[in-house]
């Protein structure tokens, strides 16, 4: 075994412990797949767009100008739909997903996912059981379940997907891996990830409402639920801390159990994925977290949590930490004293230094300064992303050899590992054992019942 705790002999795939199969890219030109009895793939692509507000209107722009054809536009709210209509006037529009793949289903060849988690994983599996591809924000989905079912959907079904971890395919997350891979801080053993969600963003840590408002003309409530109970609208916070701010509607669903993931919804998906990929983490085999009050309804304020992940290959067992709320790792003793700590990065602790960075925005770097420029750049040997992140899924579905690097493959087990600690926010203090072949919690069998929920009738996966 090398310094790096990587044998040299471990093959690159290896050493990703099996994720770079699923990132990994291929581009065969047109003409080779033009060739006889084979027919190139297709130049258009009839994108349907499930969710055209906020981070929605930002993926509607970007893979129409990747040159997919916005066929169908779909939002609960009436107000951003007219707003995107009026930039797509072609697509026809929808305020029920159900609806529009039950009339356009023909017309369809790829859908965009951007709604509130609580309808990530039935809309995207509405697309994927209907063999379309598939691109889905981030967090895949909302629950574990949904993301073992979503993946194992998706790979039956054989379509492109990707999810919306844009850092995934910047180039950075594979510079850190070759980094690691060449020994420049030895053998990592733990890794920390951090974010600066909720606060500013989003209200967590305080009880719920305790009256209802009016539901706006322009919102069809019932929809935005989706499979969860019905519930009385509640419109903005009357008073405290959060008074003035949206309680659901838009973006401040993210802080309800029933409806988001939390910070780790948001972010860890961004933050976690250096660790996942650059180690090749795969399942846990324990969580345990530590947080503010948590009254089982709204997150709490800030959480500390922590994984356990199994030795695999060369690779020893890692402790993967999470902090979110203003929590963040011990300051290493090898960062510039006037070098201040990101407000979201990952961090990987070797027996021969400490690499981090801001998170999925770019690579993660040695620290202090000094020893980074003693260490020779290693050989680019790991693939980068052909196209970009959008166009990548854009082409895969066009039919293009293309892998998208955070498929659903990858992004499905990610996104189950990392769900898997908001479920121990509700034991905090104990250590949760999880068997991942076995899909349950074998030492606290309540907790299984958080892996899912009982959706409405019409809303099953």
């Amino acid at each position: 075994m090398n310094e790096s705790g990587v044998g040299r002999r471990t093959s690159r795939r290896e050493f990703l412990g099996g994720a770079a199969i699923a990132a990994g890219l291929m581009v065969v030109p047109r003409r080779i797949l033009g060739g006889e009895g084979q027919a190139a793939p297709s130049n258009t692509l009839n994108v349907a767009k499930i969710g055209v507000g906020g981070m929605g209107g930002g993926d509607l722009n970007a893979v129409a100008g990747c040159g997919a054809n916005i066929v169908a536009l779909c939002d609960v709210d009436e107000e951003r739909l007219g707003g995107a209509a009026k930039r797509f006037p072609k697509a026809k529009t929808y305020h029920d997903f159900r609806k529009m793949f039950d009339e356009m289903e023909k017309g369809i060849d790829a859908a965009v996912v951007s709604t509130a988690d609580v309808t990530h994983a039935v809309a995207s599996m509405w697309a994927v059981k209907r063999g379309k591809a598939c691109y889905t924000q981030k967090p895949l989905t909302r629950t574990v379940k949904e993301a073992r079912l979503l993946t194992e959907a998706a790979r039956k079904a054989k379509v492109a997907t990707q999810m919306g971890n844009q850092g995934h395919s910047g180039g950075g997350l594979q510079s850190t891996a070759e980094y690691l891979k060449a020994g420049a801080i030895g053998t990592v053993r733990e890794a920390h990830t951090w974010s600066d969600r909720p606060k500013g963003w989003w209200p967590q840590g305080v009880n719920p409402p305790d009256y209802t408002d009016p539901i706006p003309k322009h919102l069809h409530w019932d929809l935005w639920l989706g499979p969860m109970p019905e519930r009385p609208f509640i419109a903005t916070w009357r008073d405290g801390q959060f008074k003035g701010k949206h309680v659901f509607h838009p973006h401040n669903w993210r802080g309800w159990w029933d409806f988001g993931a939390g910070a780790m919804g948001d972010m860890a998906c961004h933050n976690m994925d250096p660790a996942f990929w650059c180690l090749g983490l795969g399942a846990p085999t324990s969580v345990k977290a530590e947080c503010s009050e948590f009254n089982h309804v709204i997150f709490p304020t800030w959480s500390v949590i922590e994984w356990e992940f199994p030795a695999k290959g060369d690779r020893p067992a890692v402790k993967l930490f999470w902090h979110d709320g203003g929590k963040q790792p011990p300051r290493p003793e090898e960062l510039e004293k006037d070098s201040r700590m990101d407000s979201n990065g990952c961090m990987f602790i070797g027996d021969k230094g400490v690499m981090m960075g801001g998170g999925w925005a770019a690579p993660c770097r040695i620290v202090p300064e000094a020893k980074r420029k003693e260490f020779p750049k290693p050989p680019q040997t790991l693939p980068r992303s052909p196209h970009g992140h959008y166009k990548d899924w854009v082409e895969a579905a066009k039919g293009a050899k293309v892998v998208p690097g955070s498929n659903f493959e990858y992004s499905g087990p990610m996104t189950e590992a990392i769900l898997l600690g908001n479920i121990a926010l509700w034991y905090p203090g104990e250590k949760l054992l999880w068997d991942a072949e076995k899909f349950e919690f074998t030492n606290k069998p309540e907790a299984n019942k958080l892996l899912h929920y009982e959706a409405r009738k019409g809303w099953e996966l």
